[in-house]
């Protein structure tokens, strides 16, 4: 299959207008001509994952984060992307990224997540389409009932397989309505604080956003690889959806460089 048919269909349900001024998302090294057999799926690109590509006879790989973000002067093979990128090169292994245009796709990173977690009646947080209000960044729902803040905190660190969720101080008691952004939603903070979200869950807090938030609404920072994992199965969705003999494999190699003492 050309690597196009398999682009396209990303771009069909992802298109590449909906990323943001500074990405660099959609094909990255590769020709959209060149043929290809398997595709392996995953978050980042690392010398790890390669590897599992190469030993899978996987030739594209196909991530959420773009291994270039940007421009590289040398290939002296001095860090990680130097050595990725000559070794797809050198391998004529096609790279690929979809990133902001996943995530404020309608559907995409944070509606999954939603799903995921049982928050339904969704609506963007900040839309960046006037002509389309289901595209944009962050989503805010409600559960089907209310539940206990610590016990869907705790519920949510058991189905997402968290190792830790750093929260304020709890603003009530129970809640049921729930923002949420994938990767970093500090951006959205100010949005959400008028939304009558009771909780808000997203990743790369600082200290300041937890004060900043104090009474107003219960901050839950899970960790931006591990709000973003779901871009794996997101990925395999729309690809199978579309392509269902396209070989695609979930990578098992693509981890949190992040470690945390238990």
């Amino acid at each position: 299959m050309k690597v196009k048919e398999i682009t396209s269909v990303i771009e069909e349900f992802a298109p590449l207008s909906y990323q943001e001024s500074y990405d660099n998302a959609g094909l990255i090294v590769g020709s959209p001509e060149q043929e290809v057999a398997k595709a392996l799926l995953c978050v980042d690109i690392t010398e790890e994952v390669m590897d599992e590509a190469e030993t899978i006879g996987a030739d594209m790989v196909i991530a959420h984060h773009p291994i270039i973000f940007h421009p590289l002067k040398r290939f002296n093979g001095s860090t990680y992307i130097e050595r990725v990128v000559a070794r797809a090169i050198r391998r004529g292994t096609v790279l690929y990224a979809c990133h902001t245009n996943l995530d404020s796709t309608a559907g995409g990173m944070s509606w999954r997540l939603a799903e995921m977690l049982g928050i339904t009646s969704l609506s963007v947080l900040e839309p960046t389409r006037p002509e389309h209000q289901d595209v944009g960044f962050g989503v805010i729902g409600s559960l089907p009932r209310p539940e206990t803040t610590i016990g869907f905190l705790g519920r949510m660190k058991q189905q997402l397989g968290l190792k830790a969720v750093r929260y304020s101080n709890p603003v009530s008691e129970t809640v049921s309505r729930i923002a949420l952004c994938t990767g970093a939603g500090a951006s959205l903070l100010d949005l959400v604080k008028r939304s009558g979200a009771q909780l808000y869950i997203a990743a790369d807090f600082k200290y300041n956003d937890f004060l900043d938030a104090s009474g107003l609404v219960t901050l839950a920072d899970i960790g931006h690889f591990e709000s973003e994992y779901c871009a794996i199965d997101l990925i395999f969705d729309v690809i199978s959806k579309k392509l269902p003999n396209f070989a695609l494999h979930k990578s098992v190699n693509s981890r949190n460089p992040i470690n945390y003492l238990v």
